[in-house]
């Protein structure tokens, strides 16, 4: 494990990570606002300690080992959370604590969604812009577009690909080059925030709004630019384009590359994982929407719109909101939040334990019924016409059993700090699933929680970021032996 190459390459992505504040700073000086003195600073800060990390070691060029990329990709996301606060803490008229400051930035970057900040609708534009860049960055992965770059500085980018996307995949790779895999993810990135920017534009919005909010739809961030998230536009057809952007961000990007390349939408209804987000999207809507109907909450036609976006929202772990779902009656607040454990799928945007992981589980509980009923049966798992190792099967289960357990203690930290169980469940669920939202006392936002509560569920946000393995290695004696 080279430390010094870490360190460089740490230093050349806070460098570009920099150039994020300059839009915002842009947009602040045009408003001639209360913000330019702290982006001025914060942008300084950023590239001055980004290029004290890269300069001094430009020269030396290593290919990077699997480790590496596991400690730069964790480092990135801390250190990046860190300096991605900057603007808000030497904002002084957000009037916010460096704990909050902190909390934002890591929850914008990790597209979580949970937020600190209230009144919104008054707040300057710069600082609305720079929070939904925090989010888009966020959901694309800097380190994923990154290894489009570092090639050309002489360091491999396939083990730095591999500790952002961890876990079971059907392709890895979509083109020959992983240089080449980048850029095709980001292209197709790029273009769903163009093409959700426009259909927002097109129902109403102004641009402003339409691009803040293509940001973290794309994203499947939730940051809004109103208090009231997606119920301040009161239109339908916004909450529809919003639903259908939110669904297609959840489906694994490589698909739409897949499609797009071959101009076919085959490959949709082939792959396994999208048919079983599908299928599980389509009964959470169906039990949303009727039992909203039901139980007389809202009108029949209200229960559809609203039931189906938010069903769509808490699933996808966006986070978005039309209505105080939180409110609402018997076990639908609860049943969301369940829901949104499943999250989106595989290299997708979205957070949880990915519809994937949950397909195999799903899978390997059915194949050990039949061998119960026929124990001298060979019976494979199989998802589509693959044959799925045992090994993959073994991972999927110790990554459900430690995601679980990080749950469970969380959860309880959580509650020795006075919280009481249904907000601090709920807290959990949003900070590692990273959805936002939650119940209780932070089901509007979560300033009323302690310092110490906020330094906990943004380590948890980072955990459910990163996928609980890719920071939890960083804590064992052996990744650090030689």
């Amino acid at each position: 494990m080279h430390i010094t190459l870490s360190l460089r390459i740490l230093g050349l992505l806070l460098t570009l990570f920099s150039t994020a504040m300059l839009p915002p700073l842009l947009i602040a000086v045009l408003a001639d606002d209360e913000t330019i003195s702290g982006f001025i600073s914060a942008f300084g800060i950023t590239l001055a300690s980004g290029l004290a990390l890269w300069l001094p070691m430009r020269g030396k060029a290593r290919e990077l080992h699997i480790r590496d990329g596991f400690l730069v990709t964790a480092l990135f996301w801390t250190v990046l959370g860190l300096f991605g606060s900057l603007p808000l803490a030497l904002t002084d008229s957000l009037h916010i604590s460096i704990t909050d400051a902190i909390f934002e930035s890591i929850s914008g970057l990790t597209t979580t969604g949970a937020t600190v900040l209230t009144g919104l609708d008054s707040m300057p534009a710069s600082i609305l812009l720079y929070r939904q860049m925090l989010q888009w960055l966020g959901g694309i992965g800097i380190i994923v577009v990154a290894v489009a770059v570092l090639p050309m500085l002489g360091i491999g980018g396939m083990q730095l690909y591999r500790a952002e996307t961890p876990g079971p995949s059907k392709d890895s790779k979509l083109t020959p080059r992983i240089t080449e895999t980048a850029k095709a993810l980001f292209t197709v990135y790029l273009t769903l925030t163009v093409l959700c920017a426009l259909a927002y534009g097109a129902a109403g919005m102004d641009g402003f709004d339409a691009v803040c909010h293509a940001f973290a739809t794309v994203a499947i961030g939730g940051f809004s630019t109103h208090d009231a998230s997606m119920g301040y536009f009161n239109s339908n057809t916004i909450y529809l384009i919003s639903a259908f952007f939110m669904l297609i961000a959840a489906l694994n990007i490589g698909l739409h590359y897949t499609a797009f390349h071959r101009r076919s939408l085959k490959g949709y209804f082939e792959d396994s994982e999208a048919r079983f987000f599908a299928g599980a999207m389509t009964v959470c809507v169906v039990i949303t929407c009727a039992y909203l109907m039901v139980s007389e909450t809202l009108a029949p036609g209200d229960s559809v719109v609203h039931g189906f976006f938010q069903a769509v929202s808490i699933t996808t772990t966006t986070g978005f909101a039309t209505q105080n779902f939180a409110i609402w009656p018997g076990f639908l607040p609860m049943m969301l939040l369940f829901f949104s454990f499943m999250g989106g799928c595989v290299g997708s945007t979205g957070g949880g334990i990915k519809a994937m992981r949950l397909m195999l589980i799903y899978k390997q509980g059915i194949r050990e019924l039949k061998q119960l009923v026929h124990p001298r049966a060979v019976i494979p798992l199989k998802v589509g016409n693959r044959r799925v190792e045992a090994s993959v099967v073994s991972a999927v289960w110790s990554f459900f059993a430690v995601y679980t357990f990080a749950f469970i203690v969380i959860m309880l930290v959580l509650m020795a700090t006075g919280l009481d169980f249904i907000t601090s469940f709920s807290a959990v669920a949003g900070a590692l699933n990273n959805l936002g939202p939650g119940l209780g006392d932070v089901a509007a936002n979560y300033g009323s929680i302690s310092d110490f509560a906020k330094g906990v569920l943004c380590f948890a946000m980072l955990l459910g970021r990163l996928e609980v393995f890719t920071l939890l290695v960083l804590f064992t004696p052996m990744f650090w032996r030689q």
